[in-house]
């Protein structure tokens, strides 16, 4: 046979699937002639098949040896090198592909989808436009270009997208999955339960959607359903490495300690064995060791934030004048984290420091919004910018200092940080644990919730405040008329236990402590929050099953926070919570005049309060174990006069402890900042240091 019957033979065979024999008859052609372009491309095309993504790179590269202008021959090596894991090179053979045959709107596809995976998602969604300009029909495309737009944080547009290959292809579950995750963060929670359940209508098994379904119930306070989802999720996969962990945070959230008891076994060794991962801030709600949350929170890190291709690298300016810190979060807005934050930013030295806000959150229209906007130097909403683009932003702007305040809580976006857009970058205030990130250098803690003997389960840098960690803003108000207690439900000549805590902190051991408070002091009443009802309706029983009357535990509303301030005077004790301290729900009762009770923890959320109390001047409060800890509350609530003391000790020192001066708290972290630019501008890497509390805040 002559070289094109051959490969008219092996194309046949490679249609039917008999790849073999179709390379057979490829080979056969490079015998005869050894530079047959077409023979050696669709060589690369079987390897490709095969697998052989390596082999395929070869035999594409010896085919445009021969004729560089062979626009498919870019186009599949481009392929290969993708699947190699070479994106930059993979997107150098589409360009080829594009500048040899500009109407190929495969390779303007491809080169879209290794843009994204680059993180370029702009100049993916111009490739994906001249794509669709050739090609309108491809579904695929469209929905690439959805899940660039939502990478973008453009959902609206997603949606379009996202619609437009629903009219082409209304079977296509993954379509309706992805517009659901779009309504989900557009906050039409209803239209995105409809798009999961469209989705597992056309693929009843769809894992993802049974997840981001039980997400958005879970959002909703739709506990059953959640919890039907995740279930769902095991019995489709028993080896599901997040249903596990979805079910614990459910029952957390819920106090339903008899189911979280159930699966604990089998979740801790799915945690130590590898088999499942956890989103870190469900972690901080279970009993953990440090180098079990470290090793579960690396393992979360790894699997589920992208890895992003860092910009180009600028070195420090020694003389740089003032010195650039952004603040990144999206609570910049009537959020715990702003409310303890707001006089900090506020009160940053200008002569030394530039200030900016970078919020990728919603922009609630609050007062406390407003307020932020005029605390920065410059403030930039880009809750509608997509990752690469607000570190292009921040590269721009020059800043030294990145100080991402959300670690893994809800709302982060660590890709942001991971193009490496400044030259230090700090975690802080957020999150109380490890990130798990490479591209973190430094965390902000001090000697009590952070002890350096930790470092290693920290990829960060520890740095110590010579105080408290813990940032609070003396301005805050409280509401100036204070309810009573009758007003607020609760006995006026009985002791008054409070915890604010959200109520997946309190544990079955906590609650036990508890109980047995209530039964020792007659009349006495526990005031919690009331996070959900369902949670509400599981502790009264479980009060009821340890002998106390159900009654006695009173829950509290949502309050705005002045108002929400005055009520906490109303409480005698505030009593606090193991693994996870109180953390702004301590200072808050601090700041409002109540004492809280603390026994310290192994890990860093479980020793805040530890450290709130010691720079409040109450270190008498801190307790090294449970124990103590029972003892310490029995005895508050019946020696009065201690009681007394106490609450006197408290409201003197208020205005003049370290944990409410908020200028003393800048002039540390500012010292802590011109410690990190000075390492940096010596060339060195990031290090531990303390600051050492003094006017000018040297570091040790």
């Amino acid at each position: 046979m002559n070289p094109a019957d051959l490969i008219g033979e092996g194309i046949r065979l490679q249609r039917q699937g008999a790849l073999a024999d179709a390379a057979m008859r490829y080979a056969q052609v490079l015998r005869l002639e050894p530079t047959n372009t077409e023979a050696l491309h669709r060589l690369a095309q079987v390897a490709c098949l095969q697998g052989q993504f390596a082999l395929g790179v070869d035999y594409a590269r010896q085919a445009l040896r021969v004729d560089p202008r062979r626009a498919r021959t870019h186009l599949l090596l481009g392929m290969a090198l993708g699947r190699l894991g070479l994106p930059s090179e993979a997107l150098a053979s589409f360009d080829r592909a594009v500048d040899c045959a500009p109407d190929l709107a495969d390779a303007h596809a491809n080169r879209g989808d290794v843009l994204t995976t680059l993180g370029r998602q702009a100049e993916a969604i111009a490739s994906y436009d001249r794509a669709l300009a050739l090609s309108p029909g491809e579904v695929e495309t469209w929905c690439n270009r959805g899940a660039a737009l939502h990478d973008l944080r453009r959902f609206d547009e997603a949606l379009v997208s996202y619609d437009r290959a629903i009219e082409l292809k209304s079977d296509f579950a993954q379509l309706h999955f992805n517009r659901g995750n779009a309504l989900a963060l557009l906050g039409r929670h209803a239209e995105a339960i409809a798009a999961y359940e469209r989705a597992l209508a056309i693929e009843p098994g769809y894992l993802d959607a049974l997840q981001a379904r039980g997400a958005v119930l879970l959002t909703l306070k739709r506990f059953d359903e959640a919890i039907a989802d995740y279930e769902r999720m095991r019995a489709l996969d028993p080896h599901h490495p997040r249903a596990l962990s979805e079910l614990a945070n459910c029952y957390l959230m819920t106090c339903d300690w008899l189911h979280a008891g159930q699966i604990a076994g089998a979740l801790e060794r799915s945690l130590t064995d590898g088999s499942a991962i956890a989103s870190p801030f469900i972690l901080l709600g279970l009993p953990m060791s440090n180098a079990a949350l470290a090793q579960c929170t690396a393992r979360f890190a790894a699997l589920e934030i992208p890895k992003r291709e860092p910009l180009p690298r600028i070195c420090p300016v020694a003389d740089h004048g003032r010195i650039r810190v952004a603040y990144l979060s999206a609570d910049l807005r009537d959020h715990a984290t702003a409310h303890l934050a707001a006089g900090l930013f506020e009160r940053h030295d200008r002569s030394r420091f530039e200030v900016i806000g970078i919020s990728f959150g919603a922009d609630d229209g609050s007062a406390m919004r407003s307020r932020l906007a005029g605390a920065f130097d410059r403030f930039y909403d880009v809750a509608s910018t997509g990752d690469r683009e607000v570190a292009q932003l921040l590269q721009g702007l020059g800043v030294d200092i990145a100080v991402d305040l959300k670690g893994h809580t809800e709302g982060a976006r660590p890709g942001i940080l991971a193009y490496r857009p400044a030259p230090i970058q700090v975690a802080y205030l957020g999150y109380p644990g490890p990130l798990g990130l490479d591209f973190i250098d430094y965390i902000i803690a001090d000697k009590i919730v952070l002890p350096f003997e930790q470092q290693p389960f920290y990829r960060e840098r520890i740095v110590h405040l010579p105080d408290s960690y813990q940032v609070n803003d003396r301005a805050r108000p409280i509401a100036a008329c204070a309810p009573s207690r009758r007003e607020e439900g609760l006995p006026d000549d009985a002791p008054v236990f409070c915890c604010f805590n959200h109520n997946w902190k309190i544990t079955a051991r906590m609650f036990d402590i508890w109980m047995r408070l209530l039964r020792a002091i007659d009349g006495s009443v526990l005031w919690l929050f009331r996070s959900n009802d369902v949670a509400c309706a599981n502790l009264r029983r479980e009060a009821r099953l340890r002998g106390v009357n159900p009654d006695r535990l009173v829950f509290a509303p949502f309050r705005a926070p002045a108002e929400h301030l005055a009520r906490i005077a109303c409480a005698d004790l505030f009593l606090d919570t193991l693994p996870c301290n109180a953390h702004t729900t301590a200072s808050d009762a601090l700041w409002a005049g109540v004492p809280v009770l603390t026994c310290t923890g192994d890990t860093f959320a479980g020793r805040v309060a530890a450290s709130l109390l010691h720079a409040a001047g109450l270190p008498q409060l801190v307790t090294g174990s449970l124990a103590d800890y029972e003892m310490l509350a029995l005895r508050l609530a019946t020696d009065h006069a201690l009681l007394a003391s106490m609450r006197h000790q408290l409201a003197q020192a208020r205005l003049s402890c370290a944990l409410f001066d908020t200028a003393r708290f800048a002039r540390h972290i500012e010292a802590t900042y011109t410690t990190m630019w000075q390492i940096a501008l010596n060339g060195e890497g990031p290090r531990s240091f303390a600051v050492v509390p003094t006017g000018g805040g040297r570091a040790a």
